[in-house]
Order: C-alpha cells, then sequence, then structure tokens
C-alpha cells in the first residue's frame, strides 16, 4: 500500500466524478463510534419464475443483502413440487412471471396465494405478469452485460465486462438468463429501496449467488410446527409488537447461539434445507469435532470473540453503491475486516484438512488487507465523530490540508467549509469506488463466516448438553442408542432416554401402545427431532445415533388449526396422513400420533388398520413407521397381518393402589388399559365424574345396559303417581272458589318432572 502523502491536489489512485452526492446524503447524527446501527428493515424478496418445457427458471433478489440468488435450470413436473419447495423456502413478496405459460403453473399462481398466507400470515406474496417478450433471451442478455454493477471494477473494457459477468453468471443457460432478464426489468419499475431517489440511481445489486436445492430432505409445514423447530412468538415488548417476533421454546432457539447476524440467518436455511448429502453433513460434524476438543477451546475462544465483530456488510455495501454512508458504517466496515484478517490468520494456524478452515485461509485474501489500510490511512475516525461527518486525515489531499490550515483565520469561513466538504464528499465517494471493486472478498466474508458461526454454536450445545456426533449410513435403517428429547430434556428435572431400532427388513412399523401421558408423544417426537438434527450437520442428544440417508420427515401429530382453512379437524388429519402415503419411500421417516380420533371410534380403527396394511404390502420398501395409538382393538382384534415388519412396543408402568406410576420407559409388548381414570384425578377431574366414568366404561365393556344415575326406581314412581291422583280425586270441582290453572302448576307439573 503506497502513502497516501501527495504532492497533487488529490491522491493519484482516486478518480474524478462530475456530480458529487450532497452533504445531507451521508451526514448522520452522533453514533458510538464502537457500535454499528444495525437497521432491523423487513427484508423483501422479489422472487422470478419461467417454466418451459419441464425446465424451472428461478432467480430472485433480496432486499437484505441486496444479492440477485439464481438457481440453475432443473426439471420440475407438472405438479411443480420443486417450485413450491422454493416458494415455502423463500417466501417471496413478490413472485414475476411471463403471461404467456402453460395451464400448470398458471393454476399454480392462481392456488399460490392461499397456500403461502397461511405460512406467512398477513404476508401475501404478490402475483405479478409481464408479456413475454420482456423474458426474451437477447434482450436479457442485454439487459445483464449494460447494467453497471458495484463489484465490477470501473476500468474494465467491454469485452473484459462480458468475461468477467460469464464467471459468475450462467449464460449457457437460457431459461436462467431469461429469468434474470426479467427480474432485472421488475426491479428497475418498482425500486426496492430506491423509490424516494433520483431517476438515475438505480437498485443496488452488491453480488450474484447461485442456490442449490439438490438432496433436499422433505420436511412440510406441519413437521416444523410440531416437533417445535420453529416457535415464532409475539415480541414481549410494546415498541416491536406489530412487526418484532421472538423464537420460542424450539430447537432452533436452543441451538441459536451465532455471534453475528448472518450465522443466524444461515442457521435458518440449514434448517429449511435439511440434507441427506452425507459429504457435506460430514465437513460440517468435523469442524465441530475439532471444536469439541478440550486443547482447542481457546480457539474457539478467540474465533468467537473475531465473529461479534463481523457487522451488517451488506448494508454498508448498499450505502455505499447509494453514496449514503455514515460514520458508524467506515467503523463498522474497518473493525469487519480486520476481524476477518484475525479468523483468516487464526484458520491458517489449524487443520488444512478441514475444508472450511482452507477455504477460510484461500478466500480471505489480502484485498481484505487493501480495503482496511484504505479506510484507516484515508478516514479520520476521531474527527468524523467530533464533527458528525466523513473527515479525511491529513496528508490525504493537499488542497483539504491547506483549507483546513486557513479556516481558523478567514473571515470566509463559511466559502472555505463548503469548498472543504466537497473536496472530502469527493475522497469518500472515491473511496467507496475502490471498495465495492473489492466488494467480492466482503462476500466471501460474510458467506464464510456465517458457516463458522453456525457450527461453533452447534459446538457449544453439544458440549453443554452431552450431544454425539451421529454416524450416517447408506443403507435403510434408523438406530439411536439412549436418545433423549432436546427440548423436554432441558425443561424435566430428570430424563428417561429411549432406543430406537428400525433395520432394513424388521421393525420397519412400531406401533406404540400405553395410557396416557406416559410418553408415546414424546418418543416420537425424539425420533424426529435427532433424525432433523442429524440432517442439518449437528450433533444429537443421544449415546450413539446412526442414520440412514432419510429423505423425508412426516408427521401426524398435531391438528393444525382449522378454521382459516375452512377444513374439518379430520380432513386434516386425513390430508397429513395422505401426504404420507403418497410420498414417502422406504427412505422416509413416519410419525404418526392418535389417527383416527377425529370420527367414530369404528371408521377411525379402520382407516388406521388400512393405512398400516397398506404399508406392511410394500415390505421392504416400506418407510420407518412410529404409530401411537389408544386403538387396542388394532391388536386384540388381528387386524394387522403377523409379520417381522411389524413391532410392538409399550411404555412401562406400574398401578399402586389407586395410583399409576410412570417409568417413561419403552419396551416390547401392548398395553391392554389406558388407566383414562388415573389421568383424569391427575388432571383434577372431580371424583364424582371419575367414579361414574368408571361405572359407564364397565357396563359398556360388559353389554349391560346403562341407566342414567338420577334415575329414579319405578316404585317411587308408582308413589308419586298414586299421591298425585289422591289429591286430584279429594278436589270438589263444584266450589267456585278451586283454582285447577293453579292446581296444575303447583301440584301436577312439578310431580310430573320426577315422575317422568
Amino acid at each position: 500500500i503506497k502513502r497516501y502523502a501527495s504532492s497533487s491536489h488529490t491522491h493519484p489512485n482516486f478518480t474524478t466524478r462530475s456530480s458529487l452526492p450532497k452533504r445531507a446524503d451521508y451526514e448522520s447524527k452522533p453514533l458510538p463510534i464502537t457500535e454499528q446501527e444495525d437497521e432491523q428493515e423487513q427484508s423483501e424478496i422479489y422472487l422470478c419464475v419461467l417454466w418451459y418445457g419441464g425446465e424451472l427458471g428461478i432467480a430472485y433478489y433480496d432486499t437484505g443483502d441486496c444479492s440477485i440468488y439464481f438457481m440453475a435450470e432443473s426439471p420440475d413436473n407438472k405438479d411443480l413440487k420443486l417450485l413450491q419447495k422454493v416458494v415455502d423456502e423463500v417466501l417471496p413478496t413478490y413472485i414475476l412471471s411471463s403471461a404467456k405459460q402453460d395451464q400448470s403453473i398458471a393454476s399454480f399462481f392462481t392456488n399460490i396465494k392461499t397456500v403461502t398466507e397461511e405460512k406467512q400470515g398477513e404476508r401475501k406474496p404478490e402475483v405479478v405478469f409481464y408479456p413475454n417478450m420482456d423474458f426474451g433471451l437477447e434482450v436479457s442478455k442485454q439487459r445483464i452485460l449494460s447494467r453497471q454493477f458495484p463489484f465490477v471494477p470501473s476500468h474494465m473494457t467491454a469485452t473484459e465486462k462480458i468475461l468477467y459477468l460469464s464467471s459468475v453468471i450462467p449464460f449457457e443457460s437460457p431459461l436462467v438468463v431469461r429469468a434474470l432478464g426479467g427480474l432485472l426489468k421488475f426491479l428497475d419499475r418498482k425500486r426496492p429501496g430506491v423509490e424516494l431517489e433520483d431517476s438515475h440511481i438505480a437498485v443496488p445489486i452488491l453480488a450474484f449467488k447461485k442456490f442449490v436445492l439438490t438432496d433436499i430432505v422433505n420436511v412440510d409445514q406441519d413437521t416444523y410446527c410440531v416437533l417445535q423447530i420453529f416457535k415464532s412468538e409475539i415480541h414481549p415488548s410494546v415498541y416491536k409488537q406489530v412487526s418484532g417476533k421472538k423464537e420460542g421454546l424450539s430447537l432452533y432457539g436452543i441451538l441459536n447461539h451465532c455471534r453475528c447476524k448472518w450465522g443466524e440467518k444461515l442457521m435458518r436455511l440449514w434448517f429449511m434445507r435439511p440434507t441427506r448429502n452425507l459429504t457435506e453433513l460430514n465437513k460440517r460434524l468435523d469442524v465441530i469435532q475439532f471444536f469439541l476438543l478440550a486443547r482447542n477451546h481457546e480457539i474457539v475462544l478467540t474465533l468467537q470473540e473475531c465473529l461479534k465483530n463481523i457487522k451488517n456488510v451488506p448494508l454498508i455495501l448498499r450505502r455505499m453503491a447509494l453514496s449514503n454512508t455514515k460514520v458508524s458504517d467506515w467503523q463498522a466496515l474497518y473493525k469487519t475486516v480486520y476481524s476477518a484478517v484475525c479468523l483468516r490468520n487464526t484458520c491458517r494456524s489449524l487443520p488444512s484438512t478441514i475444508d472450511l478452515f482452507q477455504t477460510i485461509s484461500q478466500v480471505f485474501t489480502d484485498d481484505l488487507h487493501y480495503i482496511a489500510s484504505l479506510i484507516s490511512k484515508v478516514v479520520d475516525f476521531e474527527s468524523s465523530i467530533a464533527e458528525n461527518h466523513f473527515t479525511v486525515r491529513p496528508n490525504v489531499d493537499a488542497i483539504i490540508d491547506e483549507k483546513k490550515r486557513k479556516v481558523m483565520g478567514l473571515s470566509d469561513f463559511l466559502t472555505d467549509v463548503t469548498v472543504d466538504e466537497d473536496q472530502e464528499t469527493l475522497i469518500m465517494y472515491q473511496l467507496q469506488t475502490k471498495i465495492l471493486e473489492k466488494s467480492a472478498v466482503l462476500n466471501d466474508v460474510i458467506e464464510y463466516t456465517a458457516h463458522l458461526d453456525v457450527l461453533l454454536s452447534l459446538a457449544v450445545m453439544a458440549r453443554e448438553n452431552g450431544y454425539v456426533r451421529p454416524h450416517f449410513s447408506h443403507s435403510h435403517m434408523i438406530r439411536i442408542k439412549d436418545g433423549r428429547h432436546p427440548l423436554m430434556e432441558l425443561c424435566a428435572k430428570t430424563f428417561v432416554p429411549n432406543s430406537v431400532e428400525s433395520c432394513e427388513t424388521s421393525g420397519r412399523i412400531k406401533i406404540l401402545t400405553g395410557p396416557n401421558s406416559s410418553g408415546k408423544s414424546i418418543y416420537l417426537k425424539q425420533v424426529g427431532l435427532i433424525t432433523f438434527m442429524a440432517l442439518i450437520g449437528s450433533y444429537v442428544p443421544a449415546a450413539e445415533a446412526e442414520i440412514g440417508a432419510v429423505d423425508g420427515i412426516y408427521t401426524r401429530i398435531h391438528s393444525r388449526e382449522s378454521v382459516s382453512l375452512g377444513l374439518s379437524t379430520f380432513m386434516i388429519d386425513l390430508n397429513q396422513v395422505a401426504k404420507a402415503v403418497n410420498n414417502a419411500t422406504e427412505r422416509s421417516l413416519v410419525l404418526i400420533d392418535e389417527f383416527g380420533k377425529g370420527t367414530n371410534t369404528v371408521d377411525g380403527l379402520s382407516l388406521l388398520a388400512a393405512v398400516l396394511r397398506y404399508w406392511i404390502k410394500q415390505a421392504t420398501n416400506c418407510p420407518h413407521i412410529f404409530v401411537a395409538t389408544n386403538f387396542h382393538s388394532l391388536v386384540q382384534l388381528k387386524l394387522l397381518p403377523t409379520t417381522p415388519l411389524v413391532q410392538y412396543l409399550t411404555m412401562d408402568t406400574h398401578q399402586d393402589g389407586d395410583e399409576l406410576v410412570f417409568f417413561y420407559q419403552i419396551k416390547e409388548g401392548v398395553s391392554t388399559v389406558s388407566h383414562a381414570a388415573n389421568i383424569a384425578a391427575l388432571a383434577g377431574m372431580p371424583p364424582k365424574v371419575i367414579a361414574r366414568g368408571i361405572e359407564v366404561s364397565e357396563l359398556l365393556r360388559n353389554g349391560k345396559p346403562i341407566q342414567r344415575p338420577d334415575h329414579s326406581s319405578k316404585e317411587k314412581q308408582l308413589q308419586n303417581c298414586k299421591a298425585l291422583v289422591d289429591k286430584f280425586l279429594s278436589l270438589d270441582l263444584d266450589d267456585p272458589h278451586l283454582d285447577l290453572k293453579e292446581f296444575m302448576n303447583k301440584e301436577v307439573l312439578p310431580s310430573s318432572a320426577s315422575i317422568l
């Protein structure tokens, strides 16, 4: 880095600009120089979708980091399941497509609002159609190549720019190029983030990034809800109740100990994209295993300390692209860059056999030193804070230095200050331009520090809670020794671990019976959560775990809220089971709790038996199925065939007089009683109600008629009738003062109620 003192009026590394931003564009109120003002703006997603000939082209713009994401052309059938997965994950604010389209995708867009409204609450996507000519291949290419991107060095020729963009944009994929072209046109019309700026200021696009959905495990919204993987709650602060939400007791909530915003964002993305890519999962586990070694504890603390200083770089770059930087932005960027250098130097001392450490060592280039040196040698932080605007250090620009020497003794003070400010604004703009040209390394910093942050967070939780590394197998099996529910073990004083073994040829369908409140539902959720944690590359709460390449987790555990859907509770239950029946493969995990309760007992039992027989007929191609039920007749009536695929389990309990003792331990066998009376007593039900319930249950079980407890005996009824008749016969009907109406109201009607 050359010294910034020069005899010229401006530094030779900077160029001039004809029109400069005004002082108001970058001034801000005084802010502490030690912290960055993170704006909690609601991120918006602008999604462009094209589907032709069974191929899907997708690109979207995220206002949160001012980046465009695109997905390689991918085959998608007429059911458009891949597109639905993208929409579920991205949650777009706007969806753009061509007005000329196939009936399948037209129907998809017709129904998309109701689908996403359920998942996003009040945030409804707006579907917009442009003429097909706006998505033309040549016009889209021209739109991309003619646009000025801040990350493209300004000194490049047109040919060099084409070559540069070809390295980040797949021009060989026509559908992706057309989607990108349409998206750029849409952004130019909507102008998100720059609606109030001058028309010549374009929407800032700081990077093009590729995203993939290959090897993604299918986990639907119901599963995320019932397993409490996410649980948003209204923020308790009255100032944040409109837009702010906080994470409740959830798997994401307990595992998230990330030190920077981008780590939290990536962890949520991993949760939304559990993968069966065993290579990727083992890479993540290798990093966690390294951090868990006792000798590496100091390294963990050093990395966490550096991660705390990684600030909101995309927001800063966006402000730079709009020439709207604040004083705090410069220091935040400076701290981020030097922290990134610290991370790089630390990773270079770590084993290069771990891919993440090697990648950080390589992609955190000396451009970081260049950026840090530029900022430190140009920006006068102390004066910037004191004067509340961007201030240049001495010996950077001779004109500014001269004006500052004269300003104290001149009468035309304001004129000199204006000249000085214009010159400093020019220097600020040139500095921004240089940094934006090196923004690629800053994007790499955000990407890989996020990876590091997430894996450090998972390592911290693994150490604190005694998690173990799961092992993966290409076979169709799930084996968990002494597994624990990751949420319940934090809430309960003691937690009883339970094991799971579902092999390729035996025990793939487990029928779990037992009293209510004995732990059946917890066991099902525990299996689902441990499997899910393994599929995001986390250590798991167990003594040992071996997980096959699971391709989907399907659940029917809790009934969703049904009012807004316009469906009965039982219909929703049927939909959830139908989804598992139609989509689950031999690699899938299916969890079903109390299916069939929402209708007539016989019909519910019949449906459950029919579903299980359907899977039994698939032999070794059936999924891993865990069913908790109180339909004891399923076993007593022998509705299922005898096969090694089916294993009957129950929760261990002991009846000690009137008290029922729960051991919460799984064992082989079948429960024949539900102990409903004991559970009702624990719930605080009145003893009289419980006694009557036991009485009715016994009568039903023995096939005897049930009588009302307040029903009078026949003898007493006859006595009441005779007394009423005697009163009537004693009346003198010839008496003019006799009031028959009063007699009927006071004597006959009250007596008839007790007689009948």
